[in-house]
């Protein structure tokens, strides 16, 4: 494909102008993707992005965008537990789709997803695509060979805090900064697991492969959040702890909490009989280098936030216009949701629960 991929925006909030907005309205990509529109439900959003970032159309609706013959793929940008829905819609109407974390909040949505692109014959690439980092790659392939001798445990995690209320997107100066934050606190799509500790568990299963089978505790410890003098219920669990069986006696504690953290950022911890992986060192070695970015984020997207989002993003670009497939990818991202599914499962049921979906990790020549 030699034309430039129209891409559509689908949300106007924080990920979708941080993330799409902000990254394809450089004019380095202008030869790849093209912003051919964007929509939101919030009237007046969608065209105030669109002014700003230089987008061709803005609409109020989904359905509106997805009729756009200019839009070859989509960004879905919106709140988590639209995204299947959204997924479907798309598929169906034959664009491609990059899922911002998570493609959905079912493994059996995921399935469905999966199925229904490869009949229609377009491309699915889902963040968060961790994998990618150049580091993440280096640290498996040191596992691999053997540098920390043989696995015994591994601890990732991490906690949203009141992140999402103080955003720059909800200060109230204009339409575009006016995104209500409520959704990331309410069920299907909201908690900490969804939201944060994906990255953790793309992180851990990327280096050390799929898991076979999940244990937990989860539970609700705020119940309430303040946000511009209005009360948000929380009804979605914000304090999950997992423990996932990886075979041959290697387990892993996996953590979303509310508050607090034990571990680096997204970057796991995994100890071995002769050695560790702390963060992004091995052994006491940085395996993070100066300039370390994925391979898209050059030049300005470099000095961006979101830019995994944007790389992610350029992936989906790339296996539409090359044919160069993605190790971002749906199977990777649908095992990561069976762990969380599975993982709330076992918490209500208080029975370990076996995973049921794997993907391909990189082998030692991919890293």
């Amino acid at each position: 494909m030699s034309e430039p991929i129209g891409m559509g925006v689908v949300g106007a909030g924080a990920i979708g102008i941080r993330g799409a907005l902000m990254h394809l309205s450089q004019p380095d990509v202008s030869d790849r993707v093209r912003l051919a529109a964007v929509c939101d439900p919030v009237p007046g959003r969608a065209k105030a992005a669109a002014e700003r970032y230089g987008v061709a159309a803005a609409y109020e609706t989904y359905e509106e965008l997805l009729a756009d013959p200019g839009v070859d793929a989509v960004t879905l940008c919106s709140p988590i537990g639209l995204h299947y829905e959204q997924g479907v819609a798309a598929i169906e109407a034959g664009k491609h789709v990059h899922f911002n974390k998570t493609m959905a909040t079912k493994v059996a949505e995921c399935d469905d997803l999966i199925a229904r692109a490869e009949r229609k014959g377009v491309r699915l690439v889902a963040s968060p695509g961790m994998m990618l980092m150049p580091f993440n790659r280096r640290i498996r392939k040191r596992i691999l060979a053997g540098d920390i001798g043989q696995l015994t445990w591994a601890i990732a995690g991490t906690s949203p805090g009141n992140y999402h209320l103080n955003e720059e997107f909800r200060k109230w100066d204009d339409v575009l900064t006016q995104v209500d934050p409520t959704w990331y606190f309410r069920r299907p799509g909201g908690g900490p697991m969804y939201d944060v500790t994906v990255y953790c568990l793309h992180n851990l299963t990327g280096i050390l492969g799929p898991a076979r089978r999940v244990a937990a505790m989860s539970g609700l410890v705020v119940h309430q959040r303040e946000f511009r003098g209005q009360t948000i219920q929380c009804d979605m669990d914000d304090s999950t702890f997992l423990l996932l069986n990886f075979g041959d006696s290697l387990f892993a504690t996996v953590y979303g909490g509310a508050f607090g953290s034990v571990t680096k950022g997204f970057h796991p911890n995994i100890y071995g009989t002769k050695g560790a992986v702390v963060g992004t060192e091995v052994n006491g070695q940085p395996t993070q280098l100066d300039g370390d970015h994925e391979p898209h984020v050059v030049g300005e997207h470099a000095k961006l936030r979101e830019s995994h989002v944007f790389e992610d993003l350029m992936q989906l670009v790339d296996w539409v216009r090359d044919g160069t497939p993605s190790i971002a990818n749906a199977e990777h991202a649908r095992h990561v949701i069976n762990i969380i599914e599975s993982g709330y499962r076992a918490a209500a049921t208080g029975r370990a629960q076996d995973l049921r979906t794997s993907f391909e990790p990189l082998k030692p020549e991919e890293c």
